[in-house]
């Protein structure tokens, strides 16, 4: 089993910095994939950014690249997503997701999720 723990969300004005950590326990293998969802209120569930503990290649989702940045900590089973120049339309529930075994995809077949975390940007 793997337990993953987010936290760092908030309310921040627009144009503002967060950066979200989420602390993966338990079993945890070299071969996973991590990687960061949102879901805004009437919405879907949309990949953000995404990649593996062995630091392939990092996904971005296009609304977020140049203002997103995903990292690692493997000594600390930890990944971030640095979150600067926020606007409006990135308020959402931020989840975390592990995949046990990367498959060369990122947009599915997540094992593990966390609890999610509130991000609400104002205008």
């Amino acid at each position: 089993q793997v337990q993953l723990v987010e936290s760092g969300g908030g309310l921040v004005q627009a144009g503002g910095s967060l950066r979200l950590s989420c602390a993966a326990s338990g079993r945890t293998f070299s071969s996973s994939a991590m990687a960061w969802f949102r879901q805004a209120p009437g919405t879907g569930r949309e990949l953000v950014a995404a990649s593996t503990w062995s630091g392939g290649t990092t996904y971005y989702a296009d609304s977020v690249k140049g203002r997103f940045t995903f990292s690692r900590d493997n000594a600390k089973n930890t990944v971030y997503l640095q979150m600067n120049n926020l606007k409006p339309e990135d308020t959402a529930v931020y989840y975390c997701a592990a995949k046990i075994e990367y498959d060369g995809s990122y947009n599915g077949g997540y094992d593990y999720w966390g609890q999610g975390t509130q991000v609400t940007v104002s205008s």
